[in-house]
């Protein structure tokens, strides 16, 4: 795998949106006007300017700001799909978890363990269905090609070594374990952003704070929402990627939003967790609630599967019902206790799943945790191209079947997707990232570009300092995420860039040292 190029064309700035937004509205077509820029979206700008297509990416927001950075951080290789009987979402699941940890993203995707314990509360028959899943899941890993270094094989454990990799489990009648991987984003939102500066590299021009007002087969009117000024894209092809959103875009898309809770602890709190923990929901056959310790001293506990009525917010919010929900089923395996003061952040997301059930009146309903993860693209009477549904793992796919409608609708001169032998911006063998001179977060985080992170400390030695005392975050990142990630205000450095807004407390302690940063590398030409 050759390394990706950090170069300079795939840098984000402030300055270069509003020059190419000029350049954009009321000029010439483009080819391909994609409208959303979380993973689906991003995912189709890449895909389109990598066969050589014109490309123009809006949101109004900022790149992951809905759906793509409220995930649970994980790549799925099928196996729930796979208990559910959608053996086609499974394998495609396992596949492009491939792509990402083999080939397009190793720096951002690795191995991730979980721990099942099997507690008084787990029978013999859910603890060998488990491991019969298990052993599925690592059948759809050999199907998929994903080499055995990359993800381990699933294996039981005893009741000692179960407590090894789970301290904080309680001893009562645990009777061992079982030991599943799968893959790990070390953070959804910077994989959106490298999809988008990958994009960038190829020339599309990304577009954020810019709203589309309408579509139409043939472009949009949209908004900068920086300035207030509207006016037209036109385009040749229009791809609505807008999530939970699209709906309002194009009439006819029926969207039933699913929300996903997640809960934040301190990971002093439950103390040492070499390994992540699946913990069966009592009453359902085929759901966990996972505890994932993070890098940046946080764990998430998630997640909810909850159907959500009504407008759709711009950031949901997670009801206490919920978080009192992950409280209790965590409760029923640790020995620590957790109450609801020792939760730091908690965060929900919406999934655009696609509503195919019968219309009000019908009688019939179901459960949103029963609706299919397939996605779906739609092309509307206008010729207007929606992609909706999916999930997180397979946003490469759903872009690539978007990009393959827009090119055979309007008969585009392009050639087939490329973007599964794609290394995104960072990237590189695991080799290669090994011997990557720099500290290894950074690494995991920016790939072959973390020396050139690094370097920024050299100049001013306090952009090298730690943003929060014990959260790995430098100054240095902030002021990369101006320079080349496009970062323009301080929510998009916080909130999505890095992760420190996500528990309030560390965002209220790092919001004055943002906005310094912000200054200074706005007030720099370029």
């Amino acid at each position: 795998m050759s390394p990706s190029p950090a170069a300079p064309e795939s840098s984000l700035s402030a300055a270069r949106r509003s020059r190419e937004l000029a350049e954009t509205v009321g000029g010439p077509a483009v080819d391909v006007l994609v409208v959303g820029l979380g993973a689906t979206g991003a995912g189709a700008a890449l895909d389109a300017a990598a066969r050589g297509l014109s490309v123009a990416a809006v949101d109004a927001h900022d790149l992951a700001f809905g759906t793509s950075r409220w995930s649970s951080k994980l790549i799925h290789g099928g196996l729930r799909y796979l208990a559910s009987g959608q053996l086609d979402v499974a394998h495609e699941s396992a596949v492009e978890r491939d792509v990402l940890m083999e080939r397009t993203a190793p720096h951002l995707v690795r191995a991730q363990p979980f721990v099942l314990p099997l507690t008084p509360l787990v029978s013999r028959g859910q603890a060998a269905l488990a491991w019969a899943g298990f052993r599925a899941g690592d059948t759809l890993r050999l199907t998929a090609r994903t080499a055995r270094a990359t993800l381990p094989a699933p294996r039981r454990l005893s009741a000692l070594e179960t407590r090894h990799l789970a301290p904080a489990l309680r001893t009562d009648g645990l009777r061992g374990g079982l030991l599943s991987w799968d893959g790990r984003l070390v953070d959804d939102a910077r994989l959106v952003t490298a999809v988008a500066r990958t994009a960038a590299a190829h020339g599309a021009r990304v577009l954020t704070r810019v709203r589309a007002l309408e579509l139409t087969a043939s472009g949009a009117r949209v908004r900068d929402e920086l300035t207030g000024e509207e006016g037209e894209i036109r385009a040749r092809a229009v791809i609505n990627a807008s999530g939970v959103w699209a709906g309002g875009l194009v009439e006819g898309i029926r969207i039933r939003p699913s929300r996903g809770t997640h809960l934040i602890l301190r990971s002093d709190h439950l103390g040492p967790l070499p390994a992540g923990l699946h913990i069966p929901i009592p009453g359902e056959t085929n759901r966990f609630v996972l505890v994932l310790p993070q890098d940046d001293g946080r764990v998430y506990v998630g997640l909810t599967d909850e159907p959500v009525e009504g407008d759709i917010p711009d950031v949901p919010e997670a009801p206490e019902s919920d978080i009192g929900f992950l409280l209790d089923v965590l409760g029923s395996v640790l020995d620590v206790p957790v109450r609801r003061e020792d939760v730091v952040g908690a965060f929900a997301g919406l999934r655009p799943l696609l509503d195919t059930a019968p219309q009000a009146g019908s009688g019939a309903v179901a459960r949103t945790a029963d609706i299919s993860r397939r996605h779906a693209v739609l092309t509307s009477s206008e010729g207007v191209i929606t992609v909706v549904g999916g999930k997180l793992t397979t946003y490469r796919r759903m872009a690539e079947d978007a990009v393959d409608a827009a090119v055979a609708a309007r008969r585009l001169p392009a050639g087939p997707s490329t973007t599964a032998v794609l290394p995104l911006v960072g990237a590189a063998s695991p080799r290669t990232l090994d011997a990557v001179r720099a500290p290894r977060h950074l690494v995991r985080r920016y790939g072959i570009e973390a020396p050139a992170v690094l370097a920024l400390g050299a100049d001013a030695p306090r952009l090298g300092e730690q943003v929060l005392p014990g959260h790995p975050v430098t100054a240095a990142e902030l002021v990369w995420a101006v320079r080349h990630e496009g970062a323009l205000d301080e929510s998009d450095i916080l909130d999505r860039r890095t992760r420190i807004g996500m528990v309030p407390a560390d965002r209220a302690a790092a919001l004055d040292t943002a906005r310094e940063l912000l200054g200074e590398a706005l007030s720099r030409k370029g």
